[in-house]
């Protein structure tokens, strides 16, 4: 009887489910390809010479690396990349080492004004970073730090969504594991390092990912507060191969070919617990 029952639940996916399995497995396929497609574009652009491209010649036999190598001849790209190496791992350790001990003080210490703090903190979400961005240069220049590895690297430090999404993790932990803790002994900097940290490994992970990427990609604050080959990121640097009359394209797309790789890398390697990490912070839509 149990063998009819389930010969029964399988003829029924062979109906309208079936169809409308198909079409939800042709739609995804047709939303991959659309995502992919500009990938594989600057892929192959970043293959073929400018003088080929320029002549609308896509033949796989121009296909060469020659691209890749004038990058670095036409432009210090190497510095470039340097830089940006620099500054998104400098900001993504800090913010998330800041981030993770306000949300600690937010969610398990307990103080007064603690939650008009946290709105008020939290707040400044609303505020639109254009209108922030004189007032952060004014202080940057004020402090010498113009054109240097400070003004990009220090104002990175402290990110309210990277506090509010913490906080929200935080408090989903038990706060039994706290009290035992205080009853041992220890402090709440110990609490917070060798037991708030350790469980809170896949929302840490997917929070560096959107960070380093986020500053790896920025463009505007380093356009605004550098002024020098030497300490421009390359999102700045890819902006050279940009002219006022002409585009390098083939230069340009191998720039981007480039500088996507160690986001690719860091998400391949991260990847099972940015997934974990979306799901129990709450960003996946659950």
């Amino acid at each position: 009887m149990a063998g009819n029952v389930s010969v029964s639940a399988g003829n029924a996916l062979t109906g309208p489910d079936k169809v409308g399995r198909a079409l939800l497995h042709t739609a995804l396929i047709a939303g991959t390809v659309l995502m992919v497609a500009p990938f594989v574009v600057m892929l192959v652009v970043s293959l073929i010479p400018q003088e080929a491209f320029l002549s609308r010649n896509f033949s796989p036999a121009q296909y060469s690396l020659t691209n890749f190598v004038e990058t670095f001849r036409v432009v210090p790209f190497g510095r470039y990349y340097f830089n940006s190496a620099v500054v998104s791992i400098s900001v993504t350790v800090g913010q998330i080492l800041i981030s993770s001990l306000a949300a600690f003080a937010f969610s398990r210490l307990r103080f007064r004004g603690r939650d008009v703090l946290f709105l008020l903190y939290l707040a400044t979400l609303m505020i639109p970073f254009p209108v922030t961005l004189i007032p952060n240069f004014l202080i940057i220049r004020e402090l010498g730090w113009y054109d240097s590895y400070p003004a990009l690297i220090v104002p990175g430090f402290f990110s309210v969504f990277s506090t509010f999404l913490l906080r929200q993790y935080y408090r989903g932990l038990p706060m039994e594991l706290d009290e035992a803790a205080r009853m041992d002994g220890a402090s709440s900097l110990r609490i917070w390092w060798q037991i708030v940290v350790p469980l809170s490994g896949p929302v840490l992970a997917a929070l560096s990912i959107f960070v380093f990427q986020a500053v790896w990609n920025d463009f505007l604050w380093p356009l605004v507060v550098t002024s020098s080959a030497e300490m421009r990121t390359i999102p700045v640097g890819l902006n050279s191969f940009v002219g006022q009359y002409s585009t390098a394209w083939g230069l340009l797309m191998a720039g981007s070919v480039i500088a996507l790789l160690p986001v690719l890398l860091i998400y391949l390697l991260a990847q099972r617990w940015f997934v974990e990490g979306i799901t129990l912070s709450g960003m996946g839509g659950r």
